[in-house]
């Protein structure tokens, strides 16, 4: 079987709305922190914003998965990578993650200290869609069947963040903030 390589930086290009969106984030800040910090602070606010900005995209499109006889390796964006060998992953799944912005399927590795491992490159949202994810997901599970032995692949029993979504979870900790700040509000009075 010929090795499989999912690059961040064939995925995920930069539209013009992600760069209007960037200016319109740097043009509220420039009018917050000019009013409030002082032409030095919106300097200081500006810089740290373009580095996080740009260090985001950097991780974003240096990010990768291959997929070859040694094992599944994953980088993302930082050194190169680590390699998990077949016979340290237990299963391959996808997480299906749904939001106001649509569904978004990330493809993962459970390992077998039970640790969870998402594969850069193989994920598909509304916002970088990839139309052969299903087909790419079967190619790497089709490696790893043909890497491990059938006693060797156990699924993982599900975790609390796989039973919760991430709207019930905002919710839950907006409540918690809001009782929070009753609380601390009615000791100080």
């Amino acid at each position: 079987m010929n090795e499989l390589s999912f690059r961040g930086k064939d995925r995920y290009r930069p539209s013009w709305s992600h760069f209007a969106m960037l200016g319109v984030v740097l043009a509220a800040q420039a009018v917050l922190a000019a009013s409030r910090l002082g032409v030095v602070g919106f300097y200081w606010m500006l810089g740290v914003t373009a580095a996080l900005a740009g260090f985001g995209f950097l991780f974003a499109f240096r990010s990768w998965t291959t997929v070859g006889a040694a094992g599944i390796t994953i980088c993302w964006g930082a050194g190169r990578g680590r390699t998990h060998p077949w016979q340290d992953i237990r299963w391959i799944d996808v997480r299906e993650t749904k939001s106001q912005y649509g569904t978004t399927l990330v493809a993962r590795i459970t390992l077998a200290d039970g640790r969870r491992r998402s594969l850069p490159g193989l994920q598909h949202s509304n916002l970088y869609p990839a139309p052969d994810f299903a087909v790419d997901f079967q190619r790497v599970v089709n490696w790893w069947e043909v890497s491990t032995d059938r006693a060797a692949r156990v699924q993982p029993p599900k975790k609390t963040r796989d039973r919760v979504s991430p709207t019930v979870a905002g919710f839950v900790l907006g409540l918690l903030i809001s009782v929070a700040v009753v609380v601390v509000v009615a000791v100080q009075s």
